[in-house]
Parts: C-alpha cells; sequence; structure tokens
C-alpha cells in the first residue's frame, strides 16, 4: 500500500508443528488530509490571528487538525530575506506539527524565493557554480535542512526535490524542454540522494504543475523515465477555477477536476507510482463551490490505494492578509469549503 511498508513474512513448513506467532498486523492506511501553510510564522509575526468557529483562538496548526487535517507542507529557500522559509523557520512549523502528531511535508524550491513553471531562479550563493558544484549544494542544502529536523527528533513523510518543476529547475542548466532535461536529472539525483541518507523511509516527491493536463504529464514523465530519474511519488497541482478574464469570474471547477481524477487513474498504469495532490486550491469568494470540488476528489480517490492524499496550498492565507485569493479562510476563521475534511 501507499506510504506504508510491507513486511516480510517466511512461510512456516506444513510439516513443521513448532506453533508460530502470528505476522504483525499490517498498519492502517492514512490518507493525507493536509495543507501547506509555510505563510503562518510570517502572518502571526503581523498580527493576524486565528479563530475556530465558536471564536476561540487557536494556532493555525492546531486549529487545522481541530478541522480534520493530519498532515502539513512546509517550503524551503536556501538564503530568503527575511528570513521566512528558511530552515529554521520551518524547524519553528515542523515542531508545532509533530507536537500535533501530523505528518509533515518538506518542499524544497532551491531557491532564494518562489520556484515555480515560470521562475526556478539560482540562490544568489550558488550563481557562479558549474553543474557539478550545484548537485553538490543540492545535496549539502537538502542534507542540512533535513537533519536541522531530525535533531530535533522530527519525522519526515514526504520530501519534494524541487516545486513545479515540469520546466526544470535551477535555470539555465537545468531546464527541461523537449527532449532535453539539461542538468535536471543530475540534479534531483542528489536531491533525492540526500533525502534517502537522512531519512530513508522517506518519500521523494517528484512535483509538476497542471495535474489535470495529461498531455503534460505524459510528456513530463515519459522523458524522466527514458532519462531514468528515479522518484517515489509523482506530486500534482491543481488550481481549476483560475480568475478568468473572458467570463470577468471564476470558471466552473468540475471540467478540470474531473480530468485530474481521470489523469490520476491511468497514470499508475501508465508509471507504476503513486500519486498525491500536493496542492489543490479554490476561489475563496467561492466556499461552497470549493467545498463540492474538495468533496468531489475525495469521493473519487480516496478509495484508491495508490492515490496518497490531498494538500490545500495555504487555506490560512486571505486577500485582505496576503493578496491571495485562493485560500478557505475569512477574518481567520476557516471556511465550509474545509468541511469535507471534517468527515
Amino acid at each position: 500500500m501507499l506510504l506504508i511498508p510491507w513486511c516480510l513474512i517466511s512461510c512456516t513448513p506444513k510439516d513443521d508443528p513448532t506453533p508460530k506467532p502470528n505476522p504483525d498486523p499490517e498498519p492502517e492506511f492514512v490518507f493525507a488530509k493536509g495543507a501547506d501553510i509555510s505563510w503562518v510564522t510570517e502572518m502571526e509575526a503581523k498580527g493576524y490571528k486565528f479563530y475556530n468557529a465558536l471564536g476561540e483562538e487557536k494556532e493555525c496548526t492546531a486549529l487545522l487538525k481541530e478541522s480534520g487535517f493530519n498532515a502539513v507542507r512546509f517550503r524551503v529557500w536556501v538564503n530568503p530575506s527575511p528570513s521566512y522559509n528558511s530552515m529554521k523557520d520551518v524547524l519553528i512549523k515542523a515542531l508545532r506539527a509533530k507536537k500535533l502528531g501530523m505528518k509533515i511535508m518538506i518542499d524544497f524550491h532551491y531557491s532564494d524565493s518562489w520556484a515555480d513553471p515560470g521562475k526556478q531562479i539560482v540562490p544568489a550563493a550558488w550563481k557562479s557554480m558549474s553543474p557539478t558544484e550545484m548537485a553538490d549544494a543540492v545535496a549539502n542544502h537538502t542534507k542540512e535542512t533535513l537533519q536541522l529536523l531530525k535533531n530535533n527528533d522530527i519525522d519526515v513523510t514526504w520530501v519534494q526535490v524541487g516545486n513545479e518543476v515540469a520546466n526544470g529547475m535551477l535555470w539555465e542548466s537545468g531546464r527541461v524542454a523537449g527532449n532535453s532535461i539539461g542538468s535536471f536529472g543530475k540534479y534531483f539525483a542528489a536531491g533525492y540522494n540526500a533525502v534517502k541518507s537522512v531519512y530513508p523511509e522517506a518519500l521523494v516527491v517528484l512535483h509538476i504543475d497542471n495535474g489535470w493536463k495529461s498531455s503534460t504529464v505524459q510528456w513530463f514523465f515519459n522523458l524522466m523515465k527514458t532519462n531514468n530519474v528515479q522518484y517515489d511519488v509523482a506530486g500534482f497541482s491543481l488550481y481549476p477555477s483560475y480568475w478568468d478574464d473572458t467570463i470577468k469570474g471564476y470558471p466552473d471547477w468540475t471540467t478540470k477536476t474531473q480530468q485530474f481524477v481521470s489523469q490520476v487513474k491511468s497514470f499508475k498504469a501508465l508509471f507504476g507510482k503513486p500519486v498525491l495532490l500536493t496542492e489543490f486550491g479554490m476561489p475563496a469568494s467561492e466556499p461552497e463551490k470549493a467545498k463540492e470540488a474538495l468533496k468531489y476528489l475525495l469521493d473519487n480517490t480516496s478509495s484508491l490505494d495508490y492515490f496518497g492524499g490531498i494538500f490545500l496550498w495555504e487555506p490560512e492565507s486571505e486577500q485582505s492578509r496576503n493578496g491571495y485569493a485562493y485560500g478557505a479562510f475569512s477574518n481567520g476563521t476557516p471556511t465550509s469549503a474545509l468541511d469535507p475534511f471534517k468527515n
């Protein structure tokens, strides 16, 4: 099963009368109901508070646990200024999750700031490095961050090596385009091996955007297969209802969400790898539609033993607080968008 190692059970010969202990029961599979809440310490520093439906003030991680979440995701930047999303900032947030018994995903951007399909900017301290030196920097940054967490007795279940890397990372040398992956394979392998050296049981996630778009998914993962890029889990982003200027509103969420579910079901057959929805977001101003979309996803994926779970992206954010319109809170309180996670 996904996320759970199978025990190796030796068979007892039929003619052996010696009683044998029953094998340990198979551990229960836990479907991840998660969220990336990397903004939380920055929001706290700005004085923002969070509340449950009763109006009681809560720390955000604890509030999500109360709302049905069992996992969190944190991004890591190399040398950010200010220091939010640095490895030390991630430690602060991860310690809260550990105390609450929540599973943790670490998302390495390998940049000093945002990395996504439109920008994969080399950290300032790495700019003069050769590809070999940069691979070493990826490995060292990954190890240093994860070792800090491990030294604080924090378990890590998943690690993303790169964020939304359909176009590669650490441009230009690590750019992926057409039939070329440049030095991307070298960089990803450096991160993969670094993860396993600190957390051997952690699952390494290869994450791209537009998880609904089968042509992109098949092109990218076939290219990775051709180039022997090793990973444990395929991670996808899904934002099915971005603002559309042509209609002056948010498009219906159903088409892309249905396409995503269909793509997930075909992916396992095509590539033999389990899948996570590592980023999902809907407009905060349409909580009932967001609720419908999340319920549809849960209804159509939670029974698949190769689908590991869903992570909402920054549900605690708000347009008035972060300038981001795809959260799931209003005035510091979760909206009905999160109701499906409670069940």
